[in-house]
């Protein structure tokens, strides 16, 4: 069934799951629109956005993609998809056609989050092993969730995804907010992206902004209606 409301996908980024979006999704089911947060694979740029490419391209009539931190690189090359119609960046990357996450925060001063991430490492198909990280448990909450409730971020700390470690070295192939209409939420207390880097990729982008004070990077779930509000402004826009 084709329907002209957008259906909306949720991409969670790095050092969190798909239940990070449940307020804002209990916020969009309540006005009807349709909506699914489908799991990031945290792997690396170019396979994760083929990844949201592949579900997005399977809906059946228009969707707007909203990416939460690295969601927001995934988006902005998975959007390029025909029936991919707005793209709402949240506390997100916005990168150009080109360059890297490395790249875009390297024109800034570094975030906490940089010294507090620690390694892992994983096997590989081939035999062989790659790095993955986590952001230490005791920095978690400064670092990601200040403005979350501290047994909430226990939790979010235990339960955090690790991304592989090359994503931040990977190139994005396109930048779909140069043919398709974007919003941005800027979390103004952000300690995980600089908020400067979050405003730099908005801006660069042509998109609509909102900047949120006080807000943590873990603003989808701290703020869940201010999160909606500005994916219900996509949807109207869009429809």
């Amino acid at each position: 069934m084709s329907t002209s409301t957008p259906t909306v996908v949720l991409v969670h980024g790095a050092f969190a799951d798909a239940a990070s979006w449940s307020g804002v999704i209990a916020e969009l089911q309540s006005d009807g629109i349709p909506v699914i947060a489908p799991p990031n694979p945290l792997r690396g740029l170019a396979s994760d956005a083929a990844y949201v490419a592949s579900v997005a391209a399977q809906i059946d009539g228009p969707v707007i993609l909203v990416g939460h931190s690295y969601g927001g690189a995934l988006i902005t090359v998975a959007g390029t998809t025909e029936n991919v119609v707005g793209l709402v960046y949240v506390a997100a990357y916005a990168l150009q056609e080109g360059e890297s996450l490395g790249e875009l925060q390297g024109r800034y001063p570094l975030s906490p989050l940089v010294s507090n991430l620690k390694e892992w490492t994983y096997p590989l198909a081939d035999g062989g092993t790659a790095v993955e990280v986590t952001i230490a448990e005791d920095a978690f909450p400064s670092v990601f969730a200040a403005d979350v409730p501290a047994e909430v971020t226990k939790i979010l700390a235990a339960a955090q995804r690790p991304l592989a470690a090359a994503a931040f070295e990977e190139t994005a192939t396109a930048a779909a907010w140069q043919s398709k209409p974007s919003w941005a939420l800027v979390a103004a207390a952000d300690n995980a992206i600089n908020p400067e880097v979050e405003r730099f990729g908005a801006k660069r982008a042509g998109a609509t902004i909102v900047e949120v004070e006080g807000a943590s990077h873990a603003v989808a779930v701290s703020r869940p209606k201010a999160v909606a509000d500005l994916i219900r402004e996509a949807v109207r826009a869009t429809s």
